[in-house]
């Protein structure tokens, strides 16, 4: 395998994640004046369920932002590459695959909140690793779960697991950055 081979599969990985990516901070962006959260402001065991950062209106309005940017890059990507590398699969299954990976991320988010919330830590407290990667694991899970041989060829089978690594490495610094974009424009009350 060429490097340009091995860097290719790389920013193959990405993009196929962005779905991913886009719907925490568009949930942040649609939920910041929600009225309705999603634990209906109640309380298990004297502690929130999820808290006040967690709406309804967030969770669609992310989720459906990063299918939508998902359709896009399936758009783009379509004409250039019918073979599907960097693309999503057919129209049918990719739209699945989008629903997947996007609702996954927030539900991954929303299950990081909860993980919180149960440790009594309060909204916007800083926990390493579970604010970074609730998402991904979350994404991933639920797409493994109704799209298994897309995941596995994405991300897994053979040199593509590279992707996964790669991912993996630079979430932390992706997710810094975007934090400290949000807080810079008022949508987060903490920079990270």
């Amino acid at each position: 395998m060429s490097f340009l081979d091995f860097m290719a599969i790389i920013a193959s990985g990405f993009w196929l994640f962005l779905p991913a990516m886009a719907p925490n901070s568009a949930a942040a962006l649609f939920g910041r004046k929600a009225r309705t959260k999603m634990d209906f402001g109640r309380s298990w065991r004297g502690r929130r369920i999820l808290g006040d950062g967690k709406s309804w209106l967030g969770m669609f309005g992310g989720a459906f932002s990063g299918v939508a940017l998902g359709l896009i890059l399936m758009c783009v990507s379509h004409p250039f590459d019918p073979s599907g590398h960097w693309g999503f699969g057919s129209w049918g299954g990719g739209l699945g695959v989008l629903l997947s990976l996007s609702f996954g991320a927030i539900l991954g988010d929303v299950a990081g909140a909860f993980v919180k919330r149960r440790l009594g830590m309060e909204r916007g407290q800083k926990a390493p690793v579970l604010d970074q990667y609730d998402f991904v694991a979350g994404a991933l899970l639920l797409t493994l779960l109704f799209f298994p041989d897309w995941v596995l060829s994405a991300y897994y089978e053979g040199w593509h697991i590279c992707a996964l690594i790669a991912i993996l490495a630079v979430m932390f610094f992706i997710h810094r950055a975007v934090n400290k974009i949000g807080f810079r424009m008022g949508v987060k009350k903490e920079p990270w």
